[in-house]
């Protein structure tokens, strides 16, 4: 080494250092950079379908909910070098929205639509399920509500994530019966395919389970999407009403800031 002409020496130590200093970017990359959000995500990592395991925070409805990225290692004691934030504001704009690829829930009430039957016991049944625990996720791609199409398996009981799978939750959810199988435009199966997913959800009607329980629902999620989209109402709608208010609706403000006019345009008047 020593006989080594200087300049090559020091083209061998930039050499090591470049492919040090780039490896190891590599691996903070790929192993250990925390996701903040959806925002974060860019085309090669839903490209190269790729996985990330967290904490689930909080579910919102019957076929989604939020996840805390948690990679790499230092999670966990003895070497619990992190933690996952508790708190409504720590949380904010730190969780990545998974939408479960392949099922389709019935829908909650949003924007003035009324709740689909079988949403509650639909909610409840995937909270039991994946509410605080740590789950697997491969990504597939980002919908038109920025939430991000995965297949998320929970933790495996004995071996790693990166040895084993667990459960997949949107195929057990269709054996539970609290779902049926996504097919519109885009729909995203993972390592199965539409058929082993439709042969679940004939499973769960079969033996009556979940929704399918007292003959089945009226309509599917997609179907009554598509019937509030076009302004279309159902036949003896027995769905459960929003209790929300709704401006303009009897007894609320208009009405009271009407009947405050009238009042003060007699006293104006003398009347």
């Amino acid at each position: 080494m020593a006989q080594l002409p200087a300049p090559t020496l020091a083209l061998s130590a930039f050499t090591v250092g470049a492919i040090s200093a780039w490896g190891t970017a590599f691996v903070y990359k790929r192993y250990f950079r925390r996701i903040p959000n959806a925002d974060w995500i860019t085309p090669d990592v839903f490209k190269r379908r790729r996985w990330i395991k967290g904490r689930v925070v909080s579910v919102g409805d019957a076929d989604n909910f939020r996840v805390y990225h948690m990679p790499g290692f230092g999670w966990r004691w003895p070497f619990k070098l992190r933690g996952v934030p508790t708190t409504q504001k720590a949380l904010k704009d730190n969780t990545i929205h998974i939408r479960m690829a392949g099922v389709d829930a019935p829908e909650g009430g949003h924007f003035g639509k009324p709740t689909q039957e079988n949403y509650a016991v639909s909610l409840d049944w995937l909270k039991r399920q994946v509410a605080g625990r740590m789950v697997y996720c491969m990504l597939y791609r980002r919908d038109q509500y920025s939430r991000v199409v995965a297949m998320p398996y929970l933790k495996p009981w004995f071996l790693p994530g990166f040895m084993a799978k667990g459960k997949c939750i949107p195929i057990e959810m269709l054996r539970a019966g609290w779902a049926v199988t996504y097919k519109q435009s885009g729909a995203e199966y993972g390592p199965y395919s539409e058929a082993e997913f439709d042969a679940y959800a004939e499973e769960a009607r079969k033996n009556k389970r979940g929704i399918w329980k007292g003959g089945g629902p009226k309509e599917t999620p997609a179907e009554y999407k598509k019937r509030y989209a076009s302004g279309a109402t159902l036949e003896n709608d027995e769905t459960v009403p929003d209790d929300t208010p709704k401006i303009g609706a009897t007894g609320t403000k208009p009405k009271k800031r009407r009947r405050r006019l009238r009042e003060l345009s007699s006293k104006l008047l003398g009347r």
